[in-house]
C-alpha cells in the first residue's frame, strides 16, 4: 500500500533522542506548552544512515505537497541539505508529480548545477532533469544561509492569490503569528527564475527569516528541517487563505479586520513560530501519511519515547 522504495530502504537503524536525554535540539518549546515526554529528531549513528533518513522524509515530504494540491504542473520544489557534502542538496527531479515522488527518484545537486549520479540513486531513466528554477532559488538560499537544512517553494492557491496582493501576512490570529516579523516580500516578478542575480534577489529579501511571499509567485519557506519546512508552509498557505477570507467579509460587512497588537503577535510568534514548534507540529503530518500509506523508513518504526 502506497508508495514505497524498497531499493533505498533496508537496514538502516535510528535511535531517537526524548526530553529526559541531552539533545541538539536546542530550540526546544517552552516547558509549559507541554507536560510528558516530547518526540525528538532522529540521532544517527552515521552520516550515512543521517542520508537515508533525509532522502525518506524529503519523498514523503513531496507527496505530503502533492497530496494537498500544492502542485502546478511542474512548478515547486523542496530541497534539503545533504548531511556528507554540505555543499550540496537533494530535490525532487523535473517532470515527476510530487504525489510519486520516492527517494531513489531524487536528485544529488552541487551548487554549480551539476547532478551527481554515481550519489543519487538511479543512474538512468526518464526523470533524472534538474529544474533550473529551482536550482537558481535553492542553491542560493543553501550557500547564503548555513542555518537552512530545507527550503519549499510551490504555486500553491491560496499562497498564490495572496502574493498577488503585493502585501505581508497580518498577525490577525494566533496561527498567522508564527510569521509576524519572520517573513518578507520579494516585489519584483521578472518571470521564471532562470537566471543566478534572480535567486541570489529572493535569498536577499527574504534575509534571515524563514518566509517570503514572492509577488505574483508563491510562497517560498526555508527551515532548519524537513518537518518544520513542511509545517510552516502548509501554514503559511492557510493563512494566506484566512486572510483572503477575512478581509474579504470585512470589506463586505463595511467593517475592518481585527489585528493582534505587536507586543503580543511578537510573544506568540516567539512560541508557535518557533523551529521546534514547526518540527513538532510538522512531525504530525508525517505521521498521518505513514499511516496512510502503511510505509515506514526501513520498513521500521522511527520510534517517537
Amino acid at each position: 500500500m502506497g508508495h514505497f522504495d524498497a531499493r533505498s530502504a533496508t537496514g538502516v537503524r535510528c535511535k531517537m533522542q526524548n526530553t529526559n536525554g541531552k539533545s541538539d535540539f536546542a530550540d526546544d518549546p517552552p516547558r509549559n506548552s507541554f507536560r510528558g515526554k516530547a518526540p525528538r529528531p532522529p540521532v544517527f549513528e552515521t552520516k550515512e544512515e543521517e542520508r537515508e533518513w533525509i532522502k525518506f522524509r524529503l519523498a514523503q515530504a513531496l507527496r505530503i505537497f502533492g497530496n494537498r494540491g500544492y502542485d502546478e504542473g511542474v512548478a515547486g520544489h523542496i530541497t534539503v541539505r545533504d548531511p556528507i557534502r554540505p555543499d550540496c542538496f537533494w530535490v525532487n527531479p523535473f517532470g515527476l508529480h510530487f504525489r510519486l515522488i520516492q527517494p531513489s527518484d531524487l536528485l544529488l545537486v552541487d551548487h554549480a548545477g551539476n547532478i551527481l549520479d554515481e550519489e543519487s540513486g538511479q543512474k538512468d531513466g526518464p526523470f533524472r532533469l534538474l529544474n533550473i528554477a529551482a536550482f537558481m532559488i535553492h542553491s542560493s538560499i543553501h550557500a547564503a544561509r548555513p542555518d537552512v537544512m530545507c527550503a519549499a517553494h510551490s504555486h500553491s492557491t491560496y499562497g498564490k492569490a495572496f502574493s498577488a496582493l503585493g502585501k505581508m501576512l497580518d498577525p490577525i490570529s494566533q496561527d498567522a503569528c508564527a510569521f509576524f516579523e519572520d517573513h518578507a516580500l520579494y516585489t519584483q516578478y521578472n518571470g521564471v527564475v532562470l537566471d543566478e542575480l534572480e535567486g541570489q534577489a529572493i535569498t536577499a529579501a527574504i534575509g534571515s527569516k524563514k518566509a517570503a511571499i514572492l509577488q505574483n509567485h508563491g510562497l517560498l519557506v526555508a527551515t532548519s528541517s524537513i518537518e518544520a519546512t513542511v509545517h510552516f508552509y502548509i501554514a503559511m498557505e492557510r493563512a494566506c487563505q484566512v486572510q483572503l477570507l477575512a478581509d474579504t467579509a470585512a470589506k463586505a460587512s463595511g467593517t475592518h479586520t481585527v489585528h493582534i497588537n505587536s507586543a503580543q503577535a511578537r510573544e506568540t510568534g516567539k512560541l508557535v513560530g518557533k523551529q521546534s514548534s514547526g518540527w513538532f507540529s510538522g512531525n504530525m503530518e508525517f505521521m498521518v501519511l505513514e499511516r496512510e500509506e502503511n510505509v515506514k523508513f526501513r520498513s521500521q518504526s522511527v520510534a517517537h519515547k
